[in-house]
């Protein structure tokens, strides 16, 4: 007698299983909002939708600009006089500041869930509405930024505060018990209810996802695997999801939030929020690169209002609202051929950090993520049936857009002759925050803040090598449409050597006369605490899920560097440091620097001709500790034995986060 093959028995069963809630999710709940609509009439117009430009003619959209100026004019202006008081602290008088107040962007940077996180902490701690970092003096810093932009895990920080509405980071990450119910990071990305791919309610996730991307397929547009990713993506970052209806069909958790909606939010139309950007890097369509790309490969960004590159070889832009279009030389196979909704929230963050080319194997499809918790084998699960259920793209490992630039630049686009883009992980070039879109000669930024959440180097802590590579592609490839970054040091090595990769650095501080001009960097790594406890936000890449417990230890480190500076030669923090940082976002409109900013840019400038060492910053500890053991009655434990890393905290935080009280 023989038996049925377990294994394939299990599969059909679960294949039909899938197949059943697919059918009932398309049929009962508006996911197919996920899907662009097609055929529709273009812009009645006989010039090309697509605006090109050279890095001497580069002008900025006008609704950026605009954006830009009434951000300025109505509410940065008073934000500065929030921040700064009459000045006197550092050694300054308002008065004579106004008016010349430099332009500020802050970009974020990093990978997944990591990134996400460590640039909350840093952006709590630069917030106004935050009172523990107003009183130590670096709360005020964002609501002076006129940019903020982020790529991979950053942009899904990002998304996440603008589809949102703006909330404060507190209330976005841990709900504020109505209408944000909190990023929900306990339950894993992939298999949110167990390890299990036969569980019923992981089998209801994937169905409404594979619904939402089976909608989109079905347009005729290409699918891949980033859509699968995005829409997992929102379940956490965007809105209608909580965790009573994360395994029903009661919302579309997300589906259906356009990018070029955004600008309809009260608080987007209040300018309230710095003016956003997401990028994403390139491969040229149909090379397959499965490695770091070359740094002359297109990145592209998406703002509310445009899709396109300032790269010099492409130098082209198109609203975004048009995005999913097919054009030549800039205009449609015919008049209605447009496309609109294709610009997908959830779409475009998932796009921002595609890094499949680096893990999927298309042939078998597997990821090579971690056996043990379930995310490989539910991936491989979700990822096999998009391709049973779907038509099968030529691409499955990159995001799909197709492309609006067809006939631009045939001579130096890499992708003139091609109808598909395929878009990767805005650090698959190595530049992992994003720092050149705030180089754009035609935003003019004088003060750059880099949030490095990287994992470079053995311990996964940033090494420097997002800068340098920003530097490298600066200098070999944009030199043109760019402005030139401040002297960095020359090699990770020396980031490490010199301590400037595990503390807040301010590179192009002493700008002489007669020098092209370079916005100072005000540099934030992802480091260990400054008092020596055991660090817990150097995680890796494909961590997929964190405990509450885990996620307020993560926040309330980083929250706490944020707050803390250095002090030389000590493991204090130092009690000028918020003043400092001021200090260095008004330094281009001042002549003469005062006493207090001198020695502030003593401590924290980097001299090339008098290079700091790691030396001065004794007692971190590098490797990476789990705060969360197994459980929260380990927790007091954990405590004792690393120096108290929730100082503040204690009680409250064990019931899962119910105060933070550094973090308030």
């Amino acid at each position: 007698m023989t038996y049925p093959d377990i294994s394939i028995s299990l599969q059909l069963a679960l294949h039909i299983i899938l197949y059943c809630i697919l059918t009932f999710t398309v049929a009962q709940n508006p996911v197919d909002t996920y899907a662009p609509t097609v055929n529709v009439n273009c812009p009645e117009t006989s010039n090309s939708l697509v605006r090109t430009f050279t890095p001497q003619s580069q002008v900025l959209n006008t609704s950026e600009t605009e954006y830009i100026a009434s951000r300025e004019s109505n509410v940065i202006s008073n934000a500065w006089s929030n921040w700064l008081g009459n000045a006197s602290d550092i050694g300054y008088s308002f008065e004579n500041l106004q008016g010349k107040f430099p332009r500020i962007g802050i970009v974020i940077g990093g990978e997944g869930y990591r990134a996400a996180q460590y640039g909350a902490a840093v952006l709590s701690g630069l917030d106004w509405r935050n009172t523990t970092a107003r009183e130590g003096g670096t709360g005020g810093l964002l609501q002076v930024a006129s940019y903020l932009s982020a790529s991979s895990g950053g942009s899904w920080l990002l998304g996440s505060l603008l589809m949102n509405d703006w909330p404060s980071i507190q209330d976005l990450v841990y709900g504020n018990g109505g209408t944000l119910s909190s990023w929900m990071l306990d339950l894993d990305l992939i298999v949110p209810s167990s390890p299990s791919v036969s569980d019923g309610n992981n089998q209801e996730y994937w169905g409404s996802i594979l619904a939402s991307v089976e909608s989109k397929a079905n347009t005729g547009i290409p699918t891949s695997v980033v859509d699968l990713w995005g829409r997992m993506v929102s379940y956490h970052f965007l809105n209608e999801t909580t965790r009573s209806n994360f395994y029903t069909n009661q919302t579309s958790h997300g589906a259906g939030q356009l990018w070029s909606q955004m600008s309809l939010l009260p608080n987007f139309q209040n300018h309230t929020m710095p003016f956003p950007i997401v990028t994403a890097d390139s491969r040229q369509a149909g090379s397959g690169i499965i490695t770091t790309v070359p740094l002359n490969s297109t990145v592209y960004e998406i703002t509310p209002f445009e899709f396109g590159s300032w790269d010099p070889g492409l130098a082209a832009m198109l609203p975004l609202e048009f995005a999913g279009t097919y054009l030549t030389n800039g205009l449609p196979a015919d008049p209605s051929a447009c496309v609109t909704g294709f610009d997908q929230a959830s779409f475009v963050m998932g796009t921002s950090s595609s890094f499949f080319n680096a893990v999927l194997n298309v042939t078998d499809g597997s990821f090579g993520f971690d056996t043990s918790d379930g995310d490989e084998d539910g991936m491989s699960f979700i990822f096999n049936q998009l391709l049973s259920h779907t038509q099968s793209s030529d691409v499955m490992d990159a995001a799909n857009w197709p492309n609006p630039f067809k006939g631009v630049n045939p001579a130096t686009f890499q992708d003139s002759s091609s109808d598909q883009l395929e878009l990767l992980d805005g650090g698959s070039n190595l530049e992992k925050t994003p720092l050149s879109s705030l180089l754009v000669k035609a935003r003019g930024l004088d003060v750059v803040v880099v949030i490095d959440g990287s994992a470079d180097d053995q311990n996964d802590w940033p090494n420097g090598t997002s800068l340098l590579t920003s530097f490298e592609r600066v200098s070999s490839v944009l030199s043109s449409s760019h402005q030139p970054m401040p002297p960095i040091p020359g090699t990770a090595a020396q980031f490490i050597s010199t301590g400037v990769n595990i503390r807040p650095t301010f590179f192009g501080c002493n700008l002489t006369q007669g020098q092209t001009a370079y916005p100072i960097i005000i540099y934030l790594p992802n480091a260990p605490p400054l008092d020596g406890s055991a660090p817990a936000t150097n995680t890796d890449n494909t961590r997929f899920s964190y405990t509450s417990m885990f996620t307020a230890v993560f926040i309330n480190q980083a929250f706490g560097n944020t707050l803390g500076g250095f002090e030389p030669n000590t493991t204090l923090s130092d009690p000028d440091w918020g003043q400092c940082l001021q200090c260095a976002a008004v330094d281009r409109a001042v002549t003469v620097r005062s006493d207090f900013c001198s020695q502030c840019f003593a401590q924290y400038c980097y001299d090339p001709n008098h290079l700091p060492s790691k030396s001065e910053l004794p007692g971190r500890q590098f490797a990476f500790v789990d705060p969360d053991l197994g459980g929260l009655q380990k927790v007091e434990q954990w405590l004792k034995d690393n120096k108290g890393a929730l100082a503040g905290f204690i009680v409250a935080i064990m019931v899962v986060i119910a105060g933070i009280v550094g973090f308030m």
